[in-house]
């Protein structure tokens, strides 16, 4: 099976930044004029995520607000006690969602939902450009 890899780059500000990068990866997909494949979409990086939501103004607030509730950046954790830099609860939030995600691909379309997104979460406490990788396997 060929595998086909590329990425893209996107810039963040941190604190549960959330980003479609639907059109991004849909782009990549294009490309290639792939009848059926795979297409793997990962961030590199510990405090950073790939998933789906609807991208829309009420999910953009109530994601946050859950991970809160989950891994509340106010938390002391064990990690800020090693490493002092304040990001424990982004590398927990981003432990918890993943840095993956797997979509299939049907004549060069990703196979999404009508109201599905592709999506980078970045929790860090920081502004940051991540690396997003595309691997298509065919």
């Amino acid at each position: 099976m060929p595998i086909i890899s590329d990425h893209f780059n996107i810039s963040t500000k941190g604190y549960t930044d959330i980003v479609d990068i639907t059109e991004h990866v849909q782009g990549i997909v294009s490309q290639h004029q792939l009848e059926q494949a795979q297409a793997l979409v990962y961030v590199a990086g510990s405090t950073a995520s790939i998933t789906t939501i609807e991208y829309e103004p009420g999910l953009l607030k109530d994601l946050p607000e859950v991970l809160e509730k989950i891994a509340p950046v106010s938390k002391m954790y064990h990690h800020d006690d090693t490493w002092h830099d304040g990001n424990g609860s982004a590398h927990v939030r981003a432990s918890i969602i993943g840095n993956s995600e797997t979509f299939p691909i049907v004549k060069s379309a990703l196979m999404l939902g009508p109201w599905q997104q592709i999506v980078l979460i970045d929790f860090d406490n920081k502004r940051r450009t991540r690396n997003v990788i595309v691997q298509i396997t065919h």
